[in-house]
C-alpha cells in the first residue's frame, strides 16, 4: 500500500541499523520504512505527501527527560525571556520597553533560563538599573533558584514593606533602616522566590490555552516532540491541568506529554498521593498525554534544592518517616515515582528508605528514578541500578557551574553528574533541562553541554571521560529519555514501528563545530506523521499561525529564546552590527528585523533582510 508521507534527499540519523539512511516513509503516525531513496520513493502513491529535506540532517525528535512544560505554557505569554540574549545591555533594553507596555495590573516577570555568564558584562543586572528600567511597572526577575529582583512597584505589589514576613527558608534584604530592598534569596530552598512570584496576576483562560499552544510551538522550534512534566511547585492536579487537558481533546498539542505528579502540602504529602491513586493511575490517557507517576516532589523534607551560592542543605532528621510512608503508598499500588535529589547525601538517605521498602513490598521492575544526582557516588550509583532505577541527568550544571567551582573546586566538578559511570553501570540515563526556571528549554544547550564538558558562559568543567560524543549525546536525549515515560521502543528511533516524531535541522548536528550546536533549531519539525513546526524552505507546510494574547504579551514582540544570528542579505548579523556600530540583530515577529544599539532598538520591514 503507498504511504502517507515519504521524507526524502536528506541524512537521517535512525539511532537504529543502519545509523543513517536518506529516506523514510511514515503511515498512520509511524515510521513503515528507512532506506535509500530508491528503495522509499517505490511506496508513494497518489496522495503521498514527499516532502524534500534538501540535504538536511534529520534527528529522531527530542525527548526532554524532566521539565515543567505545563506550567511554563500557563505562564509563557506574560513572561519576558531572556533565554540567550546575548548581553545585560539588550535585556535591559527589553525590560524597558515591556515594562511601558505591560498595562496595570500586570507585572513584566523574567522567569529562569538565563545565567549571568551568558551576557557579554557577565554579570547580574543591579537593582538599580530595573528600578530605573521600570519605575512603575512592577517586575521580578528570577535568576536560578538563588534570588529574585523585585523593583519598588513589585514590592509594593506584594506588600512588601517594613513589616514583610520572615521566611523560614529564605531572605527578604533589608537596607539599614529595616526596608526591603528588592532582593529575596532562597536560603536554602527556593519556596520564598515561587511563593512571592504566586502573588503576581494570571492570564484569563482563553489567553492561558493561546500561551501554552505558543509554548509547545516554541519548543517543536527546537525539535522537541516529547517531554516528562515534572510538576511544579504552585502546579495543582487537577486544577492547573485543565487547559492541558482541553488542549488535548481538541487535538491542540503538538508535543507529547507524561506528566507526574507533585504534592503542594508541607506535611501532607501523604495525603495527597492518597487522593491521586483513587483518582486516575499510571497509563491512563494515550500516547501524546498521559500519567507517568509521582514526584518530582514526594515529600518536602527531602528536597535538597541546589543553591551552589548557599552551602550543601542537611535534610531533616524525620525525613526518612515522611518518605518512607509515601514510597510504600505508591509501591502497594505500583506507581512509577521520581525524587528530586542534588546531592549524594541526600540519595544516600532516600536509598536507605527505597532499600527498607523493597525488603518488605518488592519494587519488582517498578519505574522509579532519581533526577539530577549532581554529586552522586559510584556506591549509590550501584545501589540505584540494584533497585532497577534509572537517573535522569539535566545542564543545570551548565547555568551554575562557575558557583559550583567556587564553592566546591575544579576537581570536584569533574563529574557533577558522572553521567559516563553511570551507563557503564548499566543505569538508564535520559537527558533534560530542567526548564523553564533554572536552565534554557533550548536542547541545543544541554547536547552541547554534554558533547563539549562547557557552561554557557564557556568554562570547562568535565574532561574528556566525562563527555560524549554526538551520537551518544543524542541517544541521551531520544532513546535514554524514552525509558523515563516507560516507553522505550515505541520513541527514540527513526525505525519501522516506531512513532513518527523527528526534526529536520538547520546545520548537520554532527558535522558543525562545537560552538554552532548551541544555534542550532528546527527547520521542521513532524510530530505523529503531522507537521507541527517548519520555517525556511518548509514554511508552506507550517500550521496556521497563531495569534498572541494578550497584545502586550513579552511574546508577541521578542517571541521566546532569542535568534541565533543567521544570514542578512548575504552578510552575517554580527558582520552588519559591526559595519553598523548596533550590538546585535534578531529576526522579529512577522519577517521584522530588531536591530540592538546604543540608542534603543529599531524594528526594520524590508524584503532585502533575508533569513
Amino acid at each position: 500500500m503507498a504511504t502517507d508521507t515519504i521524507l526524502h534527499n536528506a541524512k537521517i540519523a535512525t539511532n537504529s541499523t543502519p545509523s543513517f539512511v536518506e529516506a523514510l516513509a511514515i503511515t498512520d503516525g509511524k515510521i513503515v520504512a528507512t532506506g535509500t531513496e530508491q528503495d522509499i520513493l517505490r511506496l508513494r502513491g497518489p496522495a503521498t505527501k514527499v516532502i524534500d529535506a534538501k540535504g538536511r540532517t534529520i534527528i529522531p525528535g527530542l525527548n526532554d527527560s524532566h521539565m515543567h512544560p505545563i506550567r511554563g505554557g500557563l505562564n509563557y505569554n506574560m513572561e519576558l525571556r531572556w533565554d540567550g540574549v546575548p548581553s545585560l545591555s539588550d535585556a535591559l533594553r527589553m525590560l524597558k520597553e515591556q515594562a511601558a507596555r505591560t498595562p496595570a495590573p500586570q507585572w513584566v516577570r523574567v522567569v529562569g533560563g538565563w545565567t549571568e555568564f551568558q551576557f557579554a558584562e557577565r554579570r547580574m543586572p543591579t537593582l538599580d538599573e530595573i528600578n530605573e528600567a521600570a519605575p512603575d511597572t512592577p517586575v521580578f526577575v528570577l535568576h536560578l533558584y538563588d534570588r529574585a529582583l523585585l523593583n519598588g512597584a513589585a514590592l509594593r505589589a506584594v506588600g512588601y514593606g517594613k513589616d514583610a514576613p520572615d521566611f523560614p527558608a529564605g531572605e527578604v534584604q533589608r537596607d539599614r533602616h529595616g526596608n526591603p530592598t528588592g532582593l529575596l534569596l532562597a536560603m536554602p530552598n527556593a519556596n520564598i522566590l515561587y511563593s512571592t512570584l504566586a502573588k503576581g496576576p494570571k492570564l484569563s483562560r482563553e489567553d492561558r490555552l493561546n500561551s501554552s499552544r505558543l509554548f509547545f510551538r516554541e519548543l517543536n522550534r527546537f525539535g522537541i516532540t516529547s517531554a516528562i512534566d515534572a510538576g511544579g511547585g504552585f502546579q495543582n492536579y487537577p486544577d492547573d491541568y485543565g487547559v492541558v487537558n482541553e488542549l488535548h481533546k481538541k487535538g491542540e498539542l503538538s508535543i507529547r506529554l507524561a506528566y507526574n505528579l507533585f504534592t503542594q502540602k508541607p506535611k501532607q504529602e501523604l495525603q495527597d498521593f492518597q487522593n491521586w491513586t483513587k483518582m486516575t493511575k499510571p497509563g491512563e490517557g494515550d500516547d501524546f498525554y498521559r500519567v507517568n507517576g509521582a514526584g518530582e516532589m514526594l515529600a518536602f523534607s527531602a528536597a535538597d534544592f541546589e543553591d551552589f551560592l548557599q552551602p550543601r542543605p542537611d535534610m531533616a532528621p524525620f525525613m526518612e518517616s515522611e518518605l518512607k510512608a509515601v514510597i510504600r503508598h505508591l509501591v502497594e499500588n505500583r506507581w512509577p515515582f521520581r525524587l528530586h535529589a542534588t546531592y549524594n547525601e541526600t540519595i544516600e538517605r532516600a536509598l536507605n528508605v527505597y532499600e527498607e521498602v523493597n525488603r518488605e513490598i518488592p519494587f519488582d521492575g517498578l519505574h522509579w528514578f532519581f533526577d539530577h544526582c549532581e554529586t552522586i557516588t559510584d556506591r549509590n550509583i550501584e545501589r540505584v541500578k540494584a533497585l532497577g532505577g534509572g537517573i535522569a541527568v539535566q545542564n543545570r550544571m551548565a547555568f551554575q557551574g562557575e558557583y559550583f567551582v567556587e564553592r566546591y573546586g575544579a576537581q570536584q566538578a569533574k563529574r557533577t553528574p558522572p553521567i559516563r559511570r553511570m551507563l557503564e553501570m548499566g543505569v538508564p540515563v535520559g537527558a533534560g533541562t530542567d526548564a523553564t526556571r533554572v536552565s534554557s528549554y533550548n536542547p541545543f544547550l544541554s547536547l552541547y553541554w554534554l558533547i563539549t564538558g562547557k557552561t554557557i558562559g564557556g568554562l570547562n568543567l568535565y574532561p574528556e571521560e566525562n563527555r560524549f560524543d554526538r551520537s551518544a549525546a543524542l541517544k541521551l536525549y531520544t532513546m535514554g529519555s524514552s525509558w523515563f515515560s516507560t516507553e522505550d521502543g515505541k520513541k527514540g528511533a527513526l525505525a519501522p514501528g516506531q512513532l513518527a516524531d523527528l526534526a529536520v535541522l538547520s546545520a548537520d548536528y554532527f558535522s558543525i563545530p562545537e560552538e554552532e550546536i548551541k544555534d542550532l533549531e528546527s527547520v521542521l519539525t513532524i510530530v505523529g506523521g503531522r507537521v507541527v513546526y517548519a520555517t525556511e524552505e518548509h514554511a508552506s507546510l507550517a500550521p496556521p499561525e497563531l495569534p498572541v494574547s494578550p497584545d502586550w504579551s513579552p511574546v508577541a514582540h521578542y517571541g521566546g529564546y532569542a535568534k541565533a544570528s543567521k544570514s542578512l542579505a548575504g552578510a552575517s548579523h554580527s558582520a552588519f552590527c559591526q559595519h553598523s556600530g548596533l550590538s546585535h540583530a534578531e529576526e522579529g515577529p512577522k519577517g521584522h528585523v530588531r536591530l540592538f544599539g546604543k540608542s534603543g532598538l529599531w524594528t526594520l520591514g524590508c524584503d532585502c533582510f533575508a533569513f
